[in-house]
């Protein structure tokens, strides 16, 4: 597809990923519809926008709402006759012991993280539909497939962001829509302000795990999927070198993330219990990134550790394998020979 002059929906564009996403389009000379529950700040990047020479409009609207999801394609259609591309973006979370996590603010990440993607891809697959073509982008997270503690409910909801995406195209291949396209990217940390944002129920100042990674390289992908689309996309090194040991030994990942997420994404400094933007805007929402240093050379210095850090974790998982299979065949040669021993003395 061309970007150039396609209608893009974005969902929690007044910052972090959605507002850099926002911008990416902009400069690729997209038409733009914005959408999030912080007034000013979606302005802000409505003007933004504007001033790199994008057509755009600013819809505020909170995704969990179904009907506030479809005023905003309702809007987009009525003002561009169309939409070639949407992405939901939107996200809000909460860090603390899974006890502890007061069951109002699960049920908030649920139905903003969860909910709010169905109702944007519901809407968005309608329209695309009657077109004949378009790209859903769902945003996901490698925690979708390598999951990390005290942040359940988000860590639950970027799964099941992955397994809609999953479903849909299998639904949009049966039917024979070939040019409707429903893309998910996985992203590692991002310098954005979720991690002051979220709520916070650790006792502890959150921090982004390292390395971390600029919103902007989320925003390019996703530009560059709608040009080329692929079923998933993970967006950092870091992301892509967990992947195969998440896979293969599981367990074993999930003893070490466990250990990792404890010592790198909560800080010795305490922070009071909040609920964050859970149920209102935070203050200063429009930034795109949160001020973690997650440039582009601080990321491969990150991602080139990670990586010898995955390097080593897989020699691990290779040597476990290995003495398994060793172990087996020992065991293996064991029963023939006793098998033998039964038949030479019969």
């Amino acid at each position: 597809m061309q970007v150039g002059d396609a209608t893009v929906v974005i969902t929690g564009a007044s910052s972090g990923i959605g507002r850099a996403t926002a911008l990416a389009f902009a400069d690729a000379g997209a038409n733009l519809v914005l959408t999030a529950r912080a007034k000013n700040p979606l302005r802000a990047a409505e003007k933004e926008c504007a001033d790199r020479g994008a057509q755009a409009l600013s819809v505020p609207a909170d995704v969990s709402s179904e009907a506030a999801v479809r005023e905003v394609r309702d809007r987009a259609v009525d003002a561009f006759g169309r939409i070639d591309v949407w992405v939901n973006a939107a996200v809000v979370g909460a860090f603390g012991p899974f006890l502890v996590v007061p069951l109002a603010d699960v049920r908030r990440i649920v139905d903003v993280n969860v909910m709010g993607y169905v109702y944007g891809s519901r809407a968005a697959l309608e329209q695309m539909r009657r077109q004949g073509s378009g790209v859903l982008v769902n945003i996901s997270s490698v925690t979708a497939f390598a999951p990390t503690p005290y942040n359940h409910a988000y860590v639950m909801s970027k799964a099941a962001n992955r397994a809609l995406s999953a479903t849909l195209r299998q639904e949009l291949r049966l039917d024979g829509a070939r040019d409707v396209h429903v893309c998910t990217v996985l992203p590692a940390a991002i310098d954005t302000p979720f991690w002051r944002h979220a709520g916070n129920y650790s006792g502890r100042k959150i921090v982004p795990m390292p390395p971390v990674y600029p919103p902007e390289l989320v925003a390019d992908t996703i530009v560059n999927l709608v040009r080329a689309p692929r079923p998933e996309m993970i967006v950092g090194g870091a992301g892509r070198v967990l992947r195969v040991p998440a896979t293969l030994t599981p367990g074993l990942v999930e003893r070490l993330l466990a250990h990792y997420i404890d010592r790198t994404n909560f800080a010795r400094e305490p922070a009071p219990e909040h609920d964050g933007n859970l149920f209102h805007p935070w203050p200063g929402t429009e930034a795109v990134d949160g001020g973690w240093h997650g440039r582009r050379l601080t990321a491969v210095r990150g991602a080139a550790a990670a990586t010898a850090g995955a390097l080593v974790a897989t020699g691990a998982i290779a040597r476990q394998l290995f003495a398994g299979r060793r172990a087996h065949k020992s065991r293996a040669r064991a029963r023939a020979r006793s098998g033998f021993a039964r038949v030479g003395t019969g």
